[in-house]
């Protein structure tokens, strides 16, 4: 009980003057000593996300828009609203800018990625099927494909004669991914692929990477990739991040696999779980990046 009478007290009356109280003292206000006192990244740009709303006094973003000229503009007032003097602290309104590229971008960067989810894969799109050739001679250069509809598809990991079935839950998205990982770190790809193939350890490749797709989807969805893009993107992050996280985890997901050693393909769910958990551990660090180390190729 005291508890709850000590927090609205605090929030209520205590909290206003002892931020005033600290402002009087160091010359700044709790924005700009976030920005000083935080190095760009996750912490810095969480915090500063903490304080877009009503009870804090300050609303950072009163709409999701990501133009970089509104944003800009919205720094210039929150300037002066909280009487930043820019010759005072000139490394501020970069700093604050840069957070707000961040959280609009996040938000941003989910849209993108839902609706992608959300497009269906189409033979009758030219688009769509091209991506999945250029799958197939990325990873398969030596073998021709002997027709669109055939049973050489599960060389790669599709379960059935015509790939469009298998992705389904994750739409466009899972070829996006799988074409993405495999054009930009080929040889890795391919390598994954082996192992993938292996009579022992081998799994479905194309059907694991559309499942990881559905795990990078659920923990931005969450929320809870933002400590990586907020460290490992100083602006906006964009699409191109998302699937390099996607690589990340069909990299380290297939080393992960080959060093657990299961007994049988019928485990992968319990895996996956396991593989789940230690990248969602990883994500609780506030220095948190989830980077491919292998050099891309572009």
């Amino acid at each position: 009980m005291f508890g709850y009478i000590w927090q609205y007290v605090y929030t209520s009356f205590l909290r206003y003057w002892l931020k005033w109280l600290v402002r009087q003292v160091t010359g700044k206000c709790e924005l700009q000593r976030i920005c000083s006192g935080y190095k760009q990244g996750a912490t810095r740009t969480t915090k500063a996300g903490e304080l877009n709303q009503p009870k804090s006094g300050l609303l950072l973003l009163p709409t999701l828009e990501t133009s970089k000229d509104k944003l800009e503009q919205r720094v210039d007032q929150i300037m002066k609203e909280k009487n930043v003097k820019p010759q005072k602290d000139p490394l501020f309104k970069e700093s604050l800018h840069v957070c707000l590229l961040q959280i609009t971008g996040y938000s941003s960067l989910y849209i993108t990625v839902e609706d992608l989810r959300k497009e269906v894969f189409s033979s009758e799109n030219a688009e769509h099927e091209a991506m999945l050739l250029k799958l197939w001679d990325l990873l398969m250069p030596t073998v021709k494909l002997e027709s669109r509809i055939t049973k050489q598809w599960g060389d790669i990991g599709f379960q059935g004669d015509d790939p469009k079935t298998d992705f389904r839950g994750m739409g466009l998205l899972g070829l996006i991914n799988l074409v993405f990982f495999s054009e930009n770190y080929t040889e890795e790809a391919r390598q994954v692929l082996s192992h993938a193939n292996h009579p022992k350890l081998g799994y479905s490749y194309a059907i694991v990477g559309i499942n990881l797709t559905e795990m990078a989807y659920s923990l931005l969805k969450s929320g809870a990739l933002k400590p990586h893009l907020y460290n490992a993107v100083q602006s906006t992050p964009e699409l191109q991040h998302f699937h390099q996280l996607y690589c990340y985890l069909a990299y380290e997901f297939d080393k992960f696999w080959v060093a657990e050693e299961p007994e049988s393909i019928m485990q992968f769910n319990q895996y996956r779980e396991k593989f789940h958990n230690i990248v969602q551990t990883h994500l609780q660090d506030p220095d948190v990046s989830l980077t491919l180390t292998v050099r891309s190729k572009n």
